[in-house]
């Protein structure tokens, strides 16, 4: 996958669908507030990992003054897709 593809991809947040790349960083900080709610034992256990990314990508986007997740270098913005399921793991949730 491109890392235009990448930053492209729809992700659901606030009630809508938005590109991961127009993320800003308080709908970044918003999804890592939501996901660590959500966040349990059990099967909801792995979701604070995803939690936790989120507001790993949170902390980079401040240190580097990025307005919106597309202003990161590709590289990182690329591996966040990763670790964050907005590329699903093998290529597909399906």
């Amino acid at each position: 996958m491109s890392d235009d593809d990448a930053l492209a991809r729809p992700v659901y947040a606030g009630g809508a669908y938005k590109p991961f790349g127009e993320f800003t960083l308080p709908d970044v900080q918003a999804r890592a507030a939501e996901l660590s709610a959500a966040a349990g034992w059990g099967p909801t256990a792995r979701v604070a990992g995803v939690a936790r990314g989120w507001s790993e990508l949170a902390r980079a986007m401040a240190g580097a003054g990025a307005r919106q997740v597309g202003d990161l270098d590709s590289t990182s913005a690329v591996e966040f897709a990763r670790r964050l399921w907005v590329i699903p793991p093998g290529g597909s949730l399906l």
